[in-house]
């Protein structure tokens, strides 16, 4: 029997480190693409990859590939799917289409012929047909054209990824868990080195390094889109899960801190940290950026501004971001410091010399991870660089 295709989504920029995930778990043929990564593997290998995935957005599983020119094309290469061998007509549906250089102008057009399809297929093997739901599906389906061919998918992951199933409060617009964790892999982080996130908001960046930390699987909490299809393996996947649980650390104090300015964020990440039973083993405390200590000599601290949001405007972000660079060079000597920032202004007004710029993508907004290896009086760039200072 020949290896099942997948393909996992991913944060853009994050390709290469989620390729090397999964050859962690078993996956093969890797091949890596803007957005996701190609494999193959069997089943127990997608669970695996939900289960254990920091990286992913989705697991999708390939059903069909086919040429097309026109509307009546994908919808032939959707009826074409055996769709009631894999999910029960009972099952409500969702399908979404995705597509880079189709020559068809209207993806919610594609998008109803592609449901047509799946209803229409299902008509006729069982004389009825599902019910759409948009909202909570039980299966969702995806469909993804390029220029000449349409891939179609059934999503195993269901809710996406980034949803550990832990966190009971957000906050204010946090970053989604798997860009945090792709942060954090990317700067080098051994998961035993102190890690501060002096501006921790609701705690992503804390809690997904505390899991981390304690081998927690970040798939261990929650369900499964893949458990609602019909070739689900009820005990391949609970020795699986319950494998991960077993090689879950006990709860201890970690080297891991975080801090915000704001109480009402501080309490959202406490609730966070509570629900995943970790609100021992970090530490939290109310402080400004700009004024506090360090916790630790050295270590890595790794910081999401929130880009005037949560400042008073233009001028004071303005003025904000001098003085962030002042308290890193004041207080921070030692410690490798890492910004996530889309703001273009950022390194010209830091007046410290970025070591590394890796660029990411927050959804469809293009970003920076700027590396900052703070030295005690060496990191000041000259007043006539600072003006040319790369974005």
């Amino acid at each position: 029997m020949s290896p099942q295709l997948y393909f996992a989504t991913c944060p853009r920029g994050l390709e290469a480190l989620l390729v090397d995930e999964l050859r962690e778990i078993g996956a093969s043929a890797l091949r890596p693409v803007p957005g996701g990564v190609g494999f193959e593997g069997d089943l127990a290998t997608s669970y695996r990859a939900n289960l254990h995935s920091r990286l992913a957005t989705r697991v999708l599983m390939q059903l069909a590939r086919a040429p097309y020119r026109n509307e009546q094309d994908v919808y032939d290469a959707a009826y074409g799917v055996p769709w009631q061998r894999w999910f029960a007509v009972e099952r409500r549906i969702r399908v979404d289409v995705t597509a880079i250089r189709s020559p068809l102008r209207s993806l919610e057009f594609i998008t109803l012929r592609v449901k047509d399809a799946v209803c229409d297929r299902f008509r006729a093997e069982c004389g009825r047909r599902p019910d759409v739901d948009t909202r909570s599906p039980d299966v969702r389906i995806a469909a993804f054209l390029d220029a000449q061919q349409v891939t179609l998918y059934l999503d195993t992951s269901g809710e996406p990824l980034y949803k550990r199933g832990y966190r009971t409060e957000r906050g204010e617009a946090p970053l989604k868990e798997n860009l945090a964790a792709g942060i954090l892999a990317l700067t080098g982080w051994d998961r035993k080195e102190p890690l501060f996130d002096p501006m921790c908001g609701s705690g992503t960046f804390v809690i997904e390094a505390a899991m981390m930390a304690m081998r927690i699987a970040p798939g261990a909490r929650r369900r499964f889109g893949f458990e609602r299809l019909l070739a689900h393996d009820t005990k391949l996947w609970s020795g699986l899960r319950e494998a991960a649980l077993a090689t879950q650390e006990p709860p201890r104090a970690l080297p891991i801190f975080g801090a915000d300015v704001s109480g009402r964020e501080l309490r959202y990440a406490h609730e966070n940290l509570k629900a995943i039973a970790l609100d021992a083993s970090i530490e939290l405390r109310k402080a400004d950026v700009l004024e506090v200590a360090p916790p630790a000599r050295f270590g890595v601290m790794v910081v999401n501004p929130p880009y005037g949001v949560r400042l008073a405007g233009e001028q004071v972000l303005a003025d904000f971001y001098p003085r962030l660079g002042d308290a890193l060079k004041n207080r921070f000597a030692g410690w490798r410091c890492y910004i996530f920032s889309a703001d273009p202004e950022l390194p010209k007004r830091i007046r410290l010399k970025a070591t590394r710029r890796t660029p990411l993508f927050n959804g469809p907004l293009e970003c920076r991870l700027y590396e900052y290896r703070v030295i005690a009086g060496s990191m000041r760039r000259p007043a006539r660089e600072q003006g040319d200072a790369a974005s």
